[in-house]
């Protein structure tokens, strides 16, 4: 019996993809060249990861620098752990600090002006489960409004009926009168220092509550000059920013 021609369904395991030994290769190598071009590379860890906002980090040193943000494991290895196996003088210094949430920028820009910029980087966005609340929130009692008190009442809106069901499931005891949304008594979403649940963060993103500040924070960088690492501590970045 001839096979049929129809259209198959393909299950996306089947779809063959970058094998991983492939891309530790690519990343390997593509962090060695790096450091063969760029006389600076830093090592940055982040708080509160985005990868939108490390998007625009990226954009941002586009023109005179690469960033990478791969396996630690493999960069350490491109950089090299010991003296005998470091690509560069000096880069073995960087391998200590290539551990956890880590990523490397290898750039021609200063150390004063990098270390600037990203002192004065920060993006606010909406917590996630797992993170800690950095101020209080309470919704006042009486008709719940769309932004839980954050605003005057007179520049608010009350929260649309439709949206009971859904805050009562996400904890908050309310009821609906004459078709308003209603507090019997005020409600904390969260106090400072609690770690959130998915239905505090779900609650604060109801309410435009933000809470998660996404910050770059150098760790240490080696420049080709010098052949050195330097330690970044906050004394060392105001010195640094000092010299330019």
């Amino acid at each position: 019996m001839p096979k049929s021609k129809r259209a198959r369904l393909i299950h996306t395991s089947v779809v063959q993809k970058k094998p991983s030994k492939q891309k530790s290769a690519s990343l390997y190598a593509a962090v060695q060249l790096a450091a063969d071009t760029y006389q600076h590379i830093f090592v940055f860890a982040v708080d509160n990861m985005r990868n939108t906002y490390l998007k625009d980090v990226r954009q941002h040193f586009a023109t005179d620098g690469r960033l990478f943000f791969g396996k630690t494991k493999v960069m350490a290895k491109a950089l090299g752990a010991t003296v005998e196996s470091e690509h560069a003088p000096g880069l073995a210094g960087l391998a200590g600090w290539l551990a956890g949430s880590v990523g490397l920028l290898c750039t021609d820009r200063g150390a004063g002006e990098v270390l600037e910029f990203f002192e004065g980087y920060c993006e606010v966005d909406f917590a996630r489960a797992g993170g800690r609340a950095t101020r209080g929130f309470v919704v006042p009692a009486g008709t719940v409004f769309s932004r839980g008190g954050e605003v005057a009442v007179e520049d608010d809106v009350a929260l649309p009926h439709s949206l009971e069901v859904t805050v009562r499931k996400w904890g908050m005891p309310t009821r609906l009168e004459k078709g308003k949304v209603v507090l019997g008594e005020e409600y904390v979403v969260a106090e400072e220092g609690q770690e959130l649940s998915s239905q505090q963060t779900a609650l604060l993103k109801l309410f435009g509550v933000a809470m998660a500040e996404f910050k770059v924070q150098i760790l240490a960088y080696w420049s080709a000059s010098t052949q050195e690492v330097v330690e970044v501590g906050k004394e060392a970045t105001a010195e640094v920013m000092k010299e330019g």
